[in-house]
């Protein structure tokens, strides 16, 4: 197992592909099953690097992680969250992509290898785009010829998915940018938009290379009134920072972020009503989005479901059908 000091004086050819795997509390079967959908794949041992950064567990998995011996760098730090976690390990990685995954989630590899060959043969990839799934053993033969885009052009005409780990990316096109600090739910939402506007080539695949595993026990679920509230600033945080970064854009760029960041508005106003399902907190959220330029949604063509949505908010009986059907819609599915 190498460590970061003999990682830096490393004088080997460049990897391929740097492997970020952020770890906390986390059952070890699950890491060492990241790390083994990693090592399954077709790329040889100096083809890729593997850090594993381990954010403060109570308990470190390192005597676990012996017997993948240099394979692996393991670097151990006090707990800072996600986005602290990443960015050590981007400061780190000689790669020339990144791939970011969570310790408890894999890569699959048939699909996955399908992203790789992309970045093996097309010289100019800046970022390859893919999706997740729940079923880690969906299996596909074939897969489409990848859609090629320029990052501006792709966000000014596509829904894209803010999942910072669907991304297979080049290091030097993420230059300094960084995830922030202190934002527990949205972080990839913040980062994602603002890589792809710095990428000149995007490939859109239609593969699901991703196991995202679900587990009760994650951030997201938490069902506490501090939590809720926790993610429901942290979204609206990113919502303003993304529209103040777009503000100061070219113009298409400026387009683009404006059409992420009415979605992203869509969301939050989503979740206030799945988090909370609570008129007050709804109106009082609505009049601060107001006072901000956020709402009423922008009147654009984005999609079905954004135009849908937007009709439904502009009026109180809409915002009243929805705070009593949505929750219940979410509850059958």
């Amino acid at each position: 197992m190498q460590n970061y000091q003999s990682h830096t004086s490393n004088k080997e050819t460049q990897p391929i592909v740097s492997f970020i795997i952020t770890y906390y509390n986390l059952p070890i079967e699950m890491l060492r099953e990241c790390i083994d959908s990693i090592l399954a794949l077709s790329l040889r041992p100096f083809e890729r690097e593997i850090i594993v950064i381990d954010d403060g567990s109570e308990v470190s998995p390192m005597n676990d992680l012996i017997p993948y011996g240099d394979d692996i760098i393991y670097v151990r730090q006090k707990n800072g969250g996600v986005s602290v976690a990443r960015n050590t390990a981007l400061q780190m990685a000689r790669g020339k992509y990144i791939q970011l995954i969570d310790g408890d989630d894999i890569l699959i590899q048939a699909p996955y290898e399908h992203c790789l060959d992309i970045v093996r043969y097309s010289n100019d990839a800046d970022v390859v785009l893919f999706d997740f799934t729940h079923n880690p053993k969906e299996k596909r033969n074939s897969f489409d010829t990848p859609k090629r885009y320029g990052g501006s052009e792709f966000m000014r005409n596509h829904n894209m998915r803010g999942a910072a780990c669907c991304c297979l990316f080049r290091n030097a096109v993420r230059s300094q940018l960084e995830f922030t600090p202190g934002i527990c739910y949205g972080e990839d939402e913040e980062f994602t938009p603002q890589l792809l506007l710095r990428a000149e080539v995007v490939y859109d695949t239609d593969v699901k290379a991703y196991y995202y595993r679900e587990r009760e026990t994650s951030a997201v679920h938490r069902k506490d009134n501090d939590s809720k509230q926790k993610r429901l600033n942290d979204a609206l945080n990113v919502i303003r920072h993304l529209s103040m970064l777009g503000d100061r854009m070219p113009s298409n760029d400026r387009l683009a972020m404006q059409r992420r960041v009415a979605q992203l508005t869509m969301d939050y106003i989503y979740n206030i009503i799945m988090l909370t399902r609570s008129r007050e907190e709804l109106d009082k959220r609505l009049e601060e989005l107001h006072a901000e330029g956020f709402f009423p949604l922008p009147d654009r063509d984005y999609s079905q479901k954004y135009k849908w949505f937007r009709k439904m908010t502009n009026t109180r009986l809409g915002r009243t059908i929805l705070l009593n059907t949505l929750p219940l819609l979410k509850r059958e599915r």
